[in-house]
């Protein structure tokens, strides 16, 4: 691709793959990720590429569904992080005074209780469902989105082409919209792709502890958690959804890294 370097395009072919893998599971996974396939814990083999896991069935399915499930959550508690903590840190950074103060200090109180302790309370006393897992966390996120878009846009609210919007009569919701947050995207492109890993690092850690997503539905940290008992012995079924995790954090970062440095460079006075 012609004006993207070769980290940046390695990054997207990579994170690519693992987004038309969870998009196609059900076209490209050999097997039903529920089947008993063999033993637990076979080798790789040519009828299983990836071996068996603890009950014997293939681990290559498993991993194409477990990507699937996990990717999913991610995109989707990502979205609705920033969608909820973008909105309301401009809207608290437009209107100042007692909204500003209020919201900061909610936003502050929750942060002041560490994410996974609020979520493991939380999921210990509801449903355990894949819409609740996304609730909660967007929600916990959306804090730390709160944060960095109020503080940005509080430098951007006082700039002269917003004060010009003003004085043409331009109402909040276009300052907001119009001026600010396309001034505001490079710092929240660079952060959407570290907000996006840490929602895999932290429903893969819920998974792991029981409070994930919830058999039969495979992801990558209960496939861990499932196996973790093989490494042990020298299985490497619990590390191949370990180096899948690494792999596309790096991979996101890549694409993350250019995204900040291209919208960086398309800045100008007034916004893209």
């Amino acid at each position: 691709m012609k004006g993207v370097p070769i980290s940046a395009a390695i990054g997207l072919f990579v994170t690519a793959l693992f987004f038309l893998a969870a998009i196609f599971a059900p076209w490209i996974a050999p097997y039903s990720p529920t089947q008993i396939v063999g033993d637990l814990w076979e080798p790789a083999s040519r009828e299983h590429w990836l071996g068996t896991d603890n009950l014997g069935r293939d681990l290559l399915t498993r991993m194409i569904y477990g990507g699937r499930t996990t990717i999913f959550v991610a995109s989707a508690a990502t979205a609705l992080s920033f969608t909820l903590g973008a909105v309301l840190g401009f809207t608290a950074a437009v209107y100042g005074g007692w909204v500003d103060q209020v919201m900061a200090r909610a936003n502050d109180l929750v942060m002041s209780i560490p994410t996974l302790i609020f979520a493991l309370v939380v999921l210990s006393v509801m449903p355990v469902t894949i819409p609740i897992l996304i609730l909660v966390i967007g929600l916990l996120d959306s804090t730390r989105v709160f944060r960095l878009s109020r503080a940005v846009a509080v430098d951007i609210n006082v700039m002269d082409y917003v004060e010009a919007a003003r004085l043409r009569g331009e109402g909040q919701r276009w300052v907001i919209f119009r001026e600010i947050l396309p001034n505001a995207l490079s710092p929240l492109v660079a952060e959407l792709g570290l907000r996006f890993i840490f929602a895999i690092l932290f429903i893969s850690t819920l998974s792991f502890l029981g409070l994930g997503v919830q058999p039969p539905l495979a992801d990558w940290g209960g496939i861990v958690r499932d196996n973790r008992e093989g490494i042990v012995w020298g299985i490497p079924a619990a590390l191949v959804p370990a180096f899948a995790i690494v792999t596309l954090s790096i991979s996101v970062n890549l694409v993350a890294d250019w995204m900040l440095n291209r919208t960086t460079s398309l800045k100008g006075g007034r916004g893209v």
